[in-house]
């Protein structure tokens, strides 16, 4: 899983702050670099949830802090089958209530690097990266991304965190009002005017 030219280039930097229990919630996978589950992935959606709030916590006990239900469809929107990948997620360092370095599981005894790249002040969108550059994903809190915001992160991703963009894809985001319901999302999440008829 690793990328041998990585090797070279310095150490992904995280962002200064990302405060944990701000970034829960529903998160939309706009654009990804993908692993071997999302490359053809449609609809991909991801929701976090905190599991307590307790200090004393240490990241080496086994309990982890966050719960992370992940679906998508195979291929395209809506018709292809729905497929979950539930994971979890352990937020690293000493404060556990501010962390930009976290590690996911998508398996029992994996525990894969997760670090919030970028954030907004109003966590509406976030880059998350991975050591070896060869994953990447945009995601935001809405369905659809204004152009200038894709680009923008895009561009961030290539020259801030010097990543290659080969393999990069923008992930359909088609919504129907039934599949809304179907999924468990709300009118905040995927407003009306971001459905299809």
């Amino acid at each position: 899983m690793g990328n041998s030219s990585s090797s070279t280039l310095p150490a992904l930097k995280t962002v200064a702050n990302c405060e944990t229990s701000k970034f829960m919630g529903t998160w939309f996978v706009i654009g990804v670099k993908p692993t071997m589950f999302e490359k053809t992935c449609s609809n991909a959606v991801e929701n976090y949830s905190l599991l307590g709030d307790d200090d004393d916590d240490d990241n080496d006990n086994g309990q982890h802090d966050v719960n992370i239900d992940f679906k998508y469809n195979k291929n395209e929107p809506i018709k292809s089958p729905l497929s979950s990948l539930p994971q979890k997620g352990w937020v690293q360092g000493d404060d556990k209530k501010n962390s930009a370095e976290w590690k996911v599981s998508p398996f029992p005894m994996i525990r894969m690097p997760y670090l919030i790249l970028e954030v907004d002040d109003d966590y509406d969108y976030c880059i998350i990266g991975y050591p070896s550059r060869d994953y990447a994903w945009i995601m935001s809190r809405k369905p659809v991304m204004p152009d200038k915001t894709y680009s923008m992160l895009t561009k961030k991703l290539e020259e801030k965190h010097q990543y290659n963009l080969d393999g990069l894809r923008k992930v359909p985001q088609v919504w129907t009002k039934e599949e809304r319901s179907k999924r468990g999302l709300t009118k905040k999440e995927i407003p009306d005017n971001m459905l299809v008829d």
